[in-house]
């Protein structure tokens, strides 16, 4: 009696055990699941390593820095009329932030060794810029998010160059952030933004390439 209850449970668990491994791999992104990431793959090689990291650091910094610049504008138009729509602006940044500082932790990929500097400067150039008033702020705005968007672009375009397939869902978060960012661009034309440069009270293109340069900064963000 008490062998084939030994034997009945040992057939039971041979059968039931690989089934529970399976459900609670689904469910729960354990070891055994074929797919334990959420968005980037582990890298193959070195090269894939080293490009993977420097999408995701340069990616991070322009969220951290975009999300400090709407600080300072906030702090000096924050109790305005325009201080609404920075902050509608400046709640996307964060949440684009908190997602780039997920993906870091869960890739083991450092942050950018500028973020200190990336802190202090942001915060000058929104603060500075708002100092304009509203077209001043929008015409920074224009000018960040459009670097920002190139620079998505750039990334899409390698990636979908690569493995499309294999980086399906960190195209989809860059392709969401990239969309995102047109849309702050698109806000900021709407409100007055050109009106600052065709002024040449502060020419639009000059914050683009003082705070974000299209190579160079690139390469410094990596680091």
């Amino acid at each position: 009696m008490q062998r084939s209850a030994y034997v009945a449970l040992h057939e039971w668990s041979q059968k039931a055990f690989p089934v529970i491994v399976r459900q609670r791999a689904k469910s729960r992104g354990s070891p055994w699941s074929s797919r334990c990431y959420s968005v980037v793959p582990p890298a193959l090689d070195s090269e894939e390593k080293e490009m993977l990291d420097r999408i995701l650091r340069v990616d991070h910094a322009g969220e951290y820095g975009a999300s400090r610049i709407y600080a300072g504008q906030m702090a000096v138009l924050g109790r305005s009329s325009t201080g609404p729509l920075i902050q509608e602006m400046w709640d996307q940044e964060k949440k684009h932030l908190e997602k780039f500082n997920e993906i870091l932790a869960e890739s083991r990929v450092r942050p950018t060794a500028l973020l200190p500097l990336w802190n202090v400067a942001g915060y000058l150039l929104g603060a500075s810029t708002a100092l304009l008033g509203k077209e001043g702020a929008m015409a920074c705005t224009v000018a960040v998010e459009e670097s920002i968007s190139e620079h998505y672009n750039s990334q899409i375009r390698a990636l979908m160059e690569k493995d499309p397939e294999r980086y399906t869902e960190l195209l989809k978060v860059i392709k969401e952030f990239r969309d995102d960012e047109m849309d702050h661009h698109d806000t900021g034309l709407e409100h007055d933004a050109e009106s600052v440069s065709n002024n040449n009270f502060m020419p639009q293109y000059s914050v683009q390439y003082t705070f974000f340069p299209p190579d160079l900064g690139t390469w410094i963000l990596a680091t």
